[in-house]
């Protein structure tokens, strides 16, 4: 099987093998890390170019106090077409939204990155097959829930607890989200759940979205508990899974 491979240097002394498994994790599944800690540099290699792209974007950024220098000289370039079936991966997002997981969990990202993952959102039109996951969770599970023509965003302001309780019965007897975490469908049946929709649905994002989305990411998470974050990585539990509980305050930092 090809993998898509990305190096890495400029690690921290205090950086492990593990510490990077769970940095680059957020871009997709990795299949094998090689880490040299004598000469600070390791390779990362993910099983879809898509996901090293990401790593690429993260050039630059921070994990234990070290600005990482992060290149590749296999990745191919060119226009990331969409999918067709109905399965997504954590590489499957797009990359403001991985982006905002890096700061919920509590990872320092510049501005400068958070404003490379919206304009390869733009660039690579790599948004378009989670725009209609997300649109399409919404109105499945309003229509199956509250009734024909109904979305989970428009109803839930007025009947938030009700609404709640029904989409998430629906979604286990049907399994319409089976193939991602609760995130999205806990932050659709939430009060910000306009917002959320509409960070996935519009295509002008700016710096402060990726902000709020990841301070929205935190308050879920937190909301579900410490227990529900701990149970899987982003990129084993697919396209859905939302980051672990925030540590510290969310932020970015400008290079």
């Amino acid at each position: 099987m090809s993998t898509y491979s990305i190096h890495v240097s400029g690690i921290s002394d205090a950086t492990t093998e593990q510490h990077l498994t769970d940095f680059f994790t957020f871009c997709g599944k990795i299949s094998k890390v090689e880490f040299n800690k004598e000469t600070h540099t390791a390779t990362i290699h993910f099983e879809k170019a898509s996901a090293a792209k990401t790593a690429l974007m993260l050039n630059g950024g921070t994990l234990d106090g070290a600005h990482l220098t992060i290149t590749s000289d296999q990745i191919p370039e060119g226009k990331e077409e969409g999918h067709h079936d109905e399965h997504f991966d954590q590489s499957d997002k797009p990359r403001a939204g991985i982006a905002a997981e890096y700061l919920a969990k509590g990872y320092t990202l510049s501005d400068q990155i958070l404003q490379r993952a919206i304009e390869l959102d733009k660039q690579h039109g790599i948004s378009n097959k989670f725009l209609s996951y997300i649109q399409s969770l919404d109105t499945k599970i309003g229509e199956k829930a509250l009734g024909p023509e109904k979305t989970i965003s428009g109803k839930v302001q007025e009947t938030l607890a009700t609404a709640t309780q029904q989409a998430k019965a629906v979604d286990e007897q049907r399994g319409i989200t089976k193939t991602a975490s609760d995130y999205y469908l806990r932050a659709l049946t939430s009060p910000f759940g306009q917002k959320v929709k509409a960070f996935y649905t519009t295509t002008s994002k700016q710096v402060l979205d990726i902000h709020e989305e990841a301070r929205r990411i935190h308050e879920t998470q937190k909301a579900a508990g410490t227990s529900a974050g701990a149970e899987s990585t982003p990129a084993s539990a697919g396209v859905g899974s939302s980051a672990p509980p925030l540590s510290s305050e969310v932020h970015s930092t400008a290079t």
